[in-house]
């Protein structure tokens, strides 16, 4: 059973990977972004998520930066992803962007970085950018974000290394099965973005039901639900008390069968794009 916010999944090559961070797409520069990953760190927080294409990596460095200052940590108690935007995807238009968010970041490494989107045709040689700085000790981990299982093979078939993550859209409306059962089988660690389903899941009875059962709200209930099936994953807040009650899912466990109910709900709903049918 995962205990608390700093308990981790190793991911294959052994980096150690916070189990629940905290996301800031579109959060918007300014002292709200700031505050929001300040006050993530303060509350436990040590995986943070963001990416080029949010327009807010200075932010986050600065947050960083102070959040650090404020609480004594040092930067290898944290871990920090960021992405490559799809206009940027080629191997020196890769490493390009990948210096261009450090240097906003304000960091000499990430720990995590990761392809946005698997736009055809561009997505390998970003990653052999990706497989250049890994091995250049620029990045502690690599991955992809929003790829199908199709995807992940066509990768494969000329990587020289694997993804150690894939981040999805992943909610109780949306389980990604094949994509999961994939991943797992290869040792992908798979990461859920948007959660909540940003915000459309927070009064469905079903959920409702089994949040009164443990007392929990059901953003908490949700949340639980993706630590139990083995599901990295990052909620998005930039209020204080939201953030705390984001984190506030170590203290009770959900039954296999309630687990099994929510499973049930799963509609393919996207809220986010189709990587398939993605206009880029």
């Amino acid at each position: 059973m995962i205990k608390n916010l700093q308990d981790t999944t190793t991911l294959y090559n052994s980096v150690k990977m916070p189990w629940l961070g905290i996301g800031v797409f579109k959060v918007e520069e300014g002292p709200e972004l700031v505050n929001a990953v300040k006050y993530a760190i303060k509350h436990g927080y040590r995986s943070i998520d963001t990416a080029a294409i949010y327009q807010n990596e200075e932010g986050v460095g600065q947050a960083i930066k102070e959040g650090l200052a404020e609480t004594g940590l040092s930067r290898e108690d944290l871990f920090v992803t960021s992405k490559v935007w799809n206009s940027d995807l080629g191997y020196e238009s890769t490493l390009a962007a990948f210096e261009t968010s450090l240097k906003k970041l304000q960091l000499d490494y990430l720990d995590l970085y990761l392809i946005h989107w698997p736009v055809e045709g561009k997505y390998k040689d970003a990653w052999r950018a990706l497989e250049t700085l890994y091995k250049e000790g620029k990045v502690k981990a690599i991955g992809v974000s929003n790829f199908q299982v199709h995807h992940l093979e066509d990768l494969m078939k000329d990587a020289e290394i694997k993804p150690m993550v894939n981040q999805v859209e992943f909610h109780p409306l949306l389980t990604q099965q094949e994509v999961r059962a994939y991943c797992k089988a290869n040792e992908i660690q798979v990461e859920a973005w948007s959660p909540l389903a940003q915000g459309q899941l927070l009064d469905h009875p079903v959920l409702q039901e089994i949040a009164n059962h443990y007392n929990k709200t059901i953003a908490q209930i949700i949340l639980r639900w993706d630590l139990q099936n083995g599901v990295v994953t990052i909620p998005k807040s930039t209020k204080e008390h939201r953030i705390v009650e984001n984190a506030d899912v170590f203290n009770f466990e959900l039954s296999n069968e309630h687990v099994e109910q929510i499973n049930q709900l799963n509609k393919n709903h996207r809220v986010g794009p189709d990587p398939d049918n993605f206009d880029f």
